[in-house]
């Protein structure tokens, strides 16, 4: 605690021996060692107290800490979770409803499915190109191309097929 050495010591002892005197030196040193235990009691409560107080701190969380996980585990139940699954798969009364909504907005008429336009012989002389080089049909973006005219020669589309 204090950095004394023993030459420090013997110093103190002869300053005191001087100035208490033999006579009273036996009942100052017994009256300085009582002091110095009772600071010493005092500190080892104090710290025994400060210790005991952590010690209930971390308790404290622990146990609330319990009660959470305890709290969570009561209230999950899998069979009452499984049951109010299966028995919401299996009700047939809100099949019969139509769908609530919580928004008025205007009902759109229902889109009809569309049949596929059937090839045009462009498609069928595009495919015969791309099958006579050996490549395969890419995925690309339609482009609308400006009508052929007629007096053109199917030669020459099938060289504007592989072109592209």
């Amino acid at each position: 605690m204090f950095d004394i050495g023993w030459s420090e010591l013997v110093l103190i002892g002869v300053v005191a021996l001087i100035a208490i005197g033999p006579k009273e030196l036996p009942g100052v040193l017994r009256m300085v060692g009582q002091w110095m235990g009772k600071a010493r009691k005092m500190a080892a409560e104090f710290q025994g107290q400060f210790q005991e107080a952590m010690r209930e701190a971390e308790m404290a969380d622990l146990k609330k800490s319990f009660d959470e996980v305890k709290e969570a585990a009561t209230g999950f139940n899998p069979l009452t979770s499984l049951q109010k699954d299966v028995s919401d798969a299996l009700r047939v009364d809100a099949l019969d409803k139509p769908a609530e909504t919580t928004t008025t907005t205007v009902a759109e008429p229902p889109v009809s499915p569309t049949t596929p336009e059937a090839p045009t012989p462009a498609t069928f002389v595009e495919a015969e190109a791309h099958a006579a080089v050996n490549e395969p049909l890419a995925i690309t973006r339609e482009v609308e191309q400006a009508p052929v005219a007629q007096d053109t020669a199917p030669s020459e589309t099938i060289k504007d097929a592989k072109a592209s």
